[in-house]
């Protein structure tokens, strides 16, 4: 089988079947084309089917060389099962040479957090006088008081805002909605934003729904959101290296240290697991060990 037909077969597996998003089928299809890479070069062109566990491995210390992280290792490696499973599948080979293959280790980086002061100094140093100002804060705001991943905020829809009731609804991974509360101080730049703002910008056909515009009446892109917030921190002096994510840890971490339960936590996220949600609590656990170690008779 040649290696174009099988990874166009994938790709169709992967939307009909398992209903991924565009995003994660070009990540899955990525990685499969980096495997067909890795067998053109070897002295014996391998196929699809012709690859076994011993070439799979090889195939991993090829990613590892290449100076790939692990996360990045075990994303490749997840889309190399689910092809070999497809094919198994679609007979298409009689036995998966992937089933054995061993994940690498992966070492949970502990997120950057903002400190309430920080994220304080970032919304108060922002030129609300403008009115990219005030839409500027309501980024932020909304950031921070929904824990929203940064492709979450650029495709936010004024229909998904139930502000009446402070909740919005948002589009996660693998198109997945969840419903995630809204803070007061959110609502207000938001209500700021969109009524007294936004009207007055001449809207391009298509995007009437998006909340968050720029100038010209397109949704703003995630590389601009980077930006606003990089400025932000230059301009507040925070030594750190800040993205939108910083603020969706930030809001985890500050629910975590303030007693919220984890489970209502990961639902607000939208994580699939438990385990991804744990993170957050690292700050919490330092809390009480410095806690033990100042009152503890036995410490």
């Amino acid at each position: 089988m040649e290696w174009q037909s099988a990874i166009k077969g994938f790709r169709a597996y992967l939307k009909l079947e398992r209903s991924l998003s565009e995003n994660s089928i070009e990540a899955y299809s990525r990685d499969i084309e980096k495997l067909y890479q890795f067998s053109d070069i070897q002295a014996i062109k391998l196929k699809p089917e012709t690859i076994s566990l011993n070439n799979l491995r090889d195939f991993i210390s090829w990613v590892v060389e290449l100076g790939m992280i692990p996360s990045s290792q075990a994303r490749i490696l997840s889309g190399v099962k689910s092809f070999y499973k497809y094919l198994l599948m679609e007979d298409m080979i009689k036995s998966d040479p992937s089933e054995l293959l061993e994940s690498p280790k992966i070492t949970r980086k502990l997120p950057d957090t903002l400190s309430y002061h920080d994220i304080n100094k970032m919304i108060d140093a922002i030129d609300v006088s403008k009115p990219e100002g005030g839409r500027n804060k309501a980024i932020l705001e909304v950031l921070y008081g929904c824990g929203l991943r940064v492709s979450e905020l650029t495709e936010l829809k004024l229909s998904n805002l139930y502000l009446d009731i402070e909740f919005i609804k948002v589009t996660g991974k693998g198109s997945k909605e969840r419903l995630v509360p809204i803070g007061g101080s959110a609502v207000k730049a938001l209500k700021i934003w969109i009524e007294t703002i936004r009207v007055h910008i001449a809207i391009k056909k298509g995007e009437e729904d998006m909340v968050f515009l720029n100038r010209r009446g397109s949704r703003l892109s995630r590389v601009y959101i980077f930006m606003i917030i990089k400025d932000l921190a230059v301009l507040t002096s925070i030594n750190k290296t800040i993205s939108p994510h910083t603020f969706r840890h930030s809001f985890a971490t500050h629910l975590v240290e303030g007693g919220a339960d984890l489970r209502a936590v990961q639902e607000m996220l939208g994580h699939e697991s438990i385990t991804t949600t744990e993170i957050y609590t690292h700050l919490d656990r330092e809390y009480l060990k410095g806690t033990i170690i100042q009152f503890h008779p036995r410490s």
